[in-house]
């Protein structure tokens, strides 16, 4: 499959040429742990035992890359799990990352309560100013890391001009693209060194199955990532990486529901009396609109919000809504509404990155816009 064809084309077509043997359309699930040897070390098609390599998790490791424009796909149990073997693979101790001042909370975790334990530094910018970036860098900076849109702020990040300062201080880019999906936007051809990916939310799409993903277009760091991946373990088995290869062949139709539903919404939110502030990368008032713009096919399904009230007023809201299932992740089919301050995010508490207690977000699916807007407007009361 060339890498030339549409992302449309490539989302239902790369890596998932029919089979060879019956012609099947889709991959088929190779649920199976070893395989047969043609003789010691004579390995059919390079597989051995399905930790290092199955044909439908490979499938999906070239289904990414192709999607993301990169070297190679790496698919792993959870998004967490692939952010772990990236910072094994890239951090040592006595390394220093620059994390974002809006980062999902399990990110936050991972470096706040696991990766300091290993002896790595970390510290905390505002990484939609690259200026503020360049003054968190140290001679031992290695990663800058940066969610664009963040979670669950929708701040934005430029990231060909984060690129740049993080290379010239000697660190490597890494981007979660997990809000955008590479529908939206593609990290890699503006300058990042490596894509992480919560293939849970928008690639999978239907809240039925865990992932997580790695994209790069440096061979070099592929290998290791690689040898990593196949050294912990935390490897996507047979079934989930055939249920977000199924995902994936609706993702582009997806995205663009996602989108034009949610600016219908954030349109509403922003005339409602009783929010006070919306933040939706989509607004011409947000503040890196045209960021954002340059960088984004669409502005994506999530949008947060602050309410009259504070805290309790917040999880009224959530309490309320009837089509916005309360509840955690985001990305699928179906509306959802949290409270980050005491779901998603509850473990930045007291932290520089402590999300407002007023804050509440929607992951908007691809119902009705109409019967969405009537949700948000008796939740609001």
């Amino acid at each position: 499959m060339s890498d030339q064809h549409a992302f449309e084309t490539l989302a239902i077509h790369a890596g998932q040429e029919p089979d060879p043997l019956t012609g099947a359309v889709v991959p088929p699930i190779y649920q199976v742990s070893t395989y047969k040897q043609d003789g010691v070390g004579g390995l059919r098609g390079g597989y051995e035992y399905s930790r290092s390599a199955n044909p439908t998790r490979t499938a999906l490791e070239e289904n990414l890359a192709a999607l993301e424009g990169g070297a190679r796909g790496l698919a792993f149990a959870s998004g967490l799990a692939a952010e772990d073997c990236l910072l094994r693979t890239l951090l040592s101790p006595g390394d220093h990352v620059v994390i974002p001042n809006d980062a999902y909370g399990g990110t936050f975790r991972l470096f706040a309560k696991v990766v300091s334990r290993w002896g790595v530094e970390w510290s905390v910018a505002d990484s939609s100013d690259p200026a503020a970036v360049r003054a968190e860098l140290r001679p031992n900076t290695k990663v800058v890391w940066v969610e664009t849109p963040s979670n669950p702020l929708l701040g934005i990040t430029d990231i060909a001009a984060v690129a740049q300062v993080a290379h010239e201080g000697g660190a490597k880019l890494v981007v979660d693209n997990t809000f955008a999906s590479p529908y939206l936007q593609q990290p890699l051809a503006l300058g990042a060194d490596v894509v992480v990916h919560s293939t849970t939310k928008y690639m999978g799409g239907h809240s039925d199955v865990v992932g997580g993903a790695l994209v790069t277009s440096d061979a070099g760091l592929a290998e290791e990532l690689a040898f990593h991946q196949n050294a912990m373990g935390a490897v996507a088995g047979p079934f989930d990486s055939w249920l977000t290869l199924r995902g994936i062949k609706t993702l582009a139709v997806r995205m663009d529901r996602h989108s034009s539903n949610a600016a219908r919404i954030a349109e509403l939110l922003v005339a409602h009396p009783k929010v006070t502030e919306v933040f939706y990368p989509g607004l011409p008032e947000h503040r890196l609109h045209e960021v954002a713009a340059k960088q984004m096919r669409a502005f994506g399904g999530m949008i947060s919000f602050r309410v009259e009230g504070g805290e309790e007023a917040a999880v009224e809201v959530c309490n309320r809504a009837r089509l916005f299932t309360l509840g955690e992740s985001l990305g699928g089919v179906e509306s959802l509404i949290e409270h980050p301050g005491r779901m998603t995010h509850a473990s930045t508490a007291g932290s520089q990155l402590e999300v407002p207690a007023d804050l509440v977000r929607l992951s908007v699916g691809i119902e009705s816009a109409d019967d969405l807007l009537a949700d948000i407007k008796q939740a609001l009361g």
